[in-house]
């Protein structure tokens, strides 16, 4: 099979095109056929080493495809629609799935939907739902608004009554935030102070929770912009990881929360892996969850997707196809 294989970590650059034997599903498992496979923040951790997997190995943890040969016990069937969100070795044209790691795709969910809204679909579910569940009135702060996770983030929130307060960095972003749903949109880079700026937004009382994905350069606002008794959500690290903090910041700020969670401990059982699933695979069928996808590459274009992620030159969901037959 054609696949991206990573023999030592760095840059975009170790993201090598290569012919791999095709894999092989034992007890439990599904060996699929990959439709489309997702393009996430965690994989271009993984690849700088930030996140160790032992080497070599092909990266990509999500993606669709049809099931070509099921293990006994995997609960599906050879053609079955499955998608997955934590398999390593996805950027490939066939993947060995865990068959509990696996969930079933509806039918009035295409290949892309059902990528573009799982791994970042169920991290947005759950960060309004459970990381800090989000009620009617509440303002929030959305960064990276024009993001993957982002655009269905702001989406989520406003149905759940919020008011998003978006940030972005060009007008284009702009106008997709504001089309999922954001009342306020801030250019980051035409303001001085990001967190005077929130602040102002809201009559000086600040957010009731900040999501931050950015890391590095957005955490002092964040904190800043909190309400007395906010929450400041870090999950992702796009600018850098963030110094260590001191709990006493926490304090100061107005004994607020910070709160750093990951997808795997809101998945962990096979049973909420499904119903988180099935709960945003059931909004994109219905038209109240938008996916938008920002760009499709040839799984051979790995390396050009990861660097157009970096380099903050996309929106929405980014996606690898794998094309059969074709040199790696």
């Amino acid at each position: 099979m054609h696949a991206i294989q990573i023999t030592g970590t760095g840059g975009p650059e170790v993201l090598a095109p290569t012919e791999l034997p095709d894999p092989h599903a034992g007890p439990g498992e599904l060996l699929v056929e990959v439709a489309v496979a997702g393009v996430n923040y965690i994989d271009t951790y993984q690849r700088q080493g930030i996140y160790p997997v032992p080497l070599p190995f092909v990266p990509g943890l999500e993606g669709t495809g049809r099931v070509r040969s099921a293990g006994a016990g995997s609960g599906f069937a050879v053609g079955d629609r499955v998608a997955w969100s934590e398999t390593l070795g996805s950027y490939a044209e066939l993947v060995t799935v865990p068959g509990d790691k696996a969930v079933a795709v509806p039918d009035g969910v295409s290949d892309e939907a059902a990528v573009g809204a799982l791994l970042q679909g169920m991290t947005a579910h759950f960060l309004v739902h459970d990381t800090y569940p989000v009620a009617p009135g509440d303002d929030v702060l959305v960064h990276a608004a024009a993001g993957g996770v982002g655009l269905l983030l702001t989406q989520l929130a406003v149905a759940r009554g919020a008011r998003v307060i978006a940030t972005v960095s060009t007008a284009e972003k702009e106008e997709l935030a504001r089309a999922a749903g954001a009342a306020e949109v801030i250019r980051y880079t035409e303001v001085d102070d990001l967190a005077t700026a929130v602040r102002e937004l809201t009559g000086g009382t600040g957010v009731a929770v900040a999501y931050d994905s950015v890391g590095r350069t957005t955490f002092d606002a964040s904190l800043a912009a909190l309400r007395r008794r906010g929450t400041l959500v870090l999950f992702g690290a796009a600018s850098g990881p963030v110094p260590p903090v001191d709990p006493q910041r926490l304090n100061a700020a107005g004994s607020v929360f910070l709160t750093r969670p990951k997808l795997y401990d809101h998945t962990h059982t096979t049973g909420e892996l499904r119903a988180r699933a099935a709960e945003v695979y059931r909004a994109v069928a219905d038209g109240s969850l938008d996916v938008r996808i920002g760009h499709r590459y040839p799984l051979t274009e790995a390396r050009t997707a990861h660097e157009d992620l970096q380099a903050r030159r996309t929106t929405g969901k980014l996606l690898l196809l794998p094309a059969p037959g074709q040199p790696g």
